[in-house]
């Protein structure tokens, strides 16, 4: 599916404000805890990759904002951390003014890098 923007900025720009800097924030995080991560879209969404395969990505939805970890493991993993988020077997929703703390967006970033290089 070819994404409908051309970069992960043209994205947020189209993003409402207060769920573009909450997003944003999420981009940091990723980059700063994994430097060498490009940024890709895959299945529509803003995306990250390491190692030839994604890793994570994020979405601004009508209520909510979501991180995807791109593995259902990731959601299990660290279920006793993301009480108190709405999850779907693929997705971890957040609300700007109640965003996933960054030490958790690392270890689930980290994480799924390390799961896909021992595939």
């Amino acid at each position: 599916m070819k994404p409908a923007y051309d970069s992960i900025d043209a994205y947020l720009a189209d993003v409402p404000a207060e769920q573009r800097a909450a997003l944003q924030h999420v981009r940091d995080v990723i980059h700063s805890a994994v430097p060498s991560a490009e940024e890709v879209f895959s299945y529509g969404l803003p995306a990250f990759k390491a190692q030839g395969k994604v890793f994570a990505g994020f979405a601004a939805n009508r209520n909510f904002c979501a991180y995807y970890p791109f593995s259902g493991s990731t959601t299990t993993e660290f279920a006793d951390e993301l009480e108190g988020f709405e999850q779907t077997q693929g997705s971890i929703h957040f609300q700007p003014n109640h965003p996933i703390p960054d030490e958790l967006i690392t270890r689930m970033a980290l994480s799924r890098v390390e799961a896909n290089r021992r595939k």
